[in-house]
């Protein structure tokens, strides 16, 4: 069974001018009510999307809905659930703990324009809003080329074009979850006073790379905690790939800056294992550097259904 990329949300590299992330936790109170309100949801989301798309076609909307393991076995306790779903759990690190905060329902929704952002998540809020709270909303934007806020070109340790659809969707290891994703939804703070006063050379050995021209630092110069030597994962000596985009977000008047983080991944053993290297470090100990200017926040795992999987739901065919 190929994987179809057309059947596949949008969980490929499109970081987008303006973001919305937005992570909700059913209120079971009433589980009829709750599985009536996720399944209209389904149905609702690609009409409202298309929707969109034709009131405003230069706005590039793209949208992932996903759901949680914990709301995956509550709202379908008598169905198939993706292999590796599961709750994440938090990941101890010398510095800064991988911290869990888990969720049940999660929206990555990016458009050109924010007011078509907030007009698709206004709208999806009205079929869920009274089963579900929102614990984290968080409003991003793309910075100065693309860069993340700390002044790095973002993506570069991202697959080709044309392979993206290998990494990012499960295919037939999984075939009743094909074309679906795992998505790993993690937020940070930065910093900045701290990063700011860091010395470009020093910042370049943080990360593992030139801060203007990209280019990697040779292995000579690059420290082996440096963010893109830990952050990789080459489980059986070779180098497995996620989609990742990072996301700024900031209230610059109160000095709270950060990043949110997002990766998709045909399995999450990949990202378990990245963000393993990361915090408890490659060899233990040796935890990223850019932990010591970056606080995680949120950290929560979710299944990103294919489009014949969300019809499923929304017809509750599962």
């Amino acid at each position: 069974m190929a994987i179809i990329a057309k059947d596949a949300q949008d969980v490929f590299k499109d970081a987008g001018e303006n973001i919305i992330f937005s992570t909700l936790n059913l209120n079971r109170q009433n589980f009829s009510s709750d599985r009536a309100a996720v399944s209209d949801l389904a149905e609702r989301i690609p009409a409202i999307i298309n929707s969109m798309n034709i009131r405003y076609p230069d706005a590039h909307l793209r949208v992932a809905f996903g759901i949680g393991s914990d709301a995956w076995d509550y709202l379908f306790p008598n169905a198939p659930k993706p292999q590796e779903l599961e709750p994440f759990q938090t990941i101890p690190s010398p510095k800064h703990d991988a911290v869990a905060t888990g969720g049940d329902l999660f929206f990555h929704i990016r458009a050109k324009e924010m007011a078509v952002c907030y007009e698709v998540m206004a709208q999806f809020m009205q079929f869920i809003g009274q089963n579900a709270t929102t614990i984290d909303e968080t409003h991003g934007f793309r910075y100065f080329e693309g860069r993340s806020i700390i002044g790095f070109i973002d993506g570069t340790e991202n697959p080709a074009i044309d392979e993206t659809a290998e990494y990012a969707l499960v295919g037939d290891e999984d075939p009743e979850f094909i074309n679906g994703s795992y998505a790993f939804a993690q937020k940070y703070i930065h910093s900045m006073d701290t990063w700011n006063h860091t010395s470009t050379e020093e910042q370049e050995k943080t990360i593992g790379r030139k801060k203007f021209s990209d280019l990697e630092l040779d292995d000579a110069e690059k420290p082996t905690n440096a963010h893109n030597v830990v952050s990789q994962d080459n489980e059986g000596g070779v180098e497995h790939k996620i989609v990742r985009m990072n996301v700024p977000y900031a209230n610059p008047g109160e000095k709270m800056t950060g990043t949110y983080f997002i990766g998709y991944a045909r399995q999450w053993t990949i990202v378990k294992r990245m963000l393993t290297n990361m915090f408890v470090g490659k060899p233990a100990g040796n935890y990223d550097h850019l932990l010591d200017f970056s606080e995680p926040t949120t950290g929560a795992l979710f299944f990103i259904p294919s489009k014949t999987l969300l019809a499923k739901i929304a017809e509750e065919e599962i």
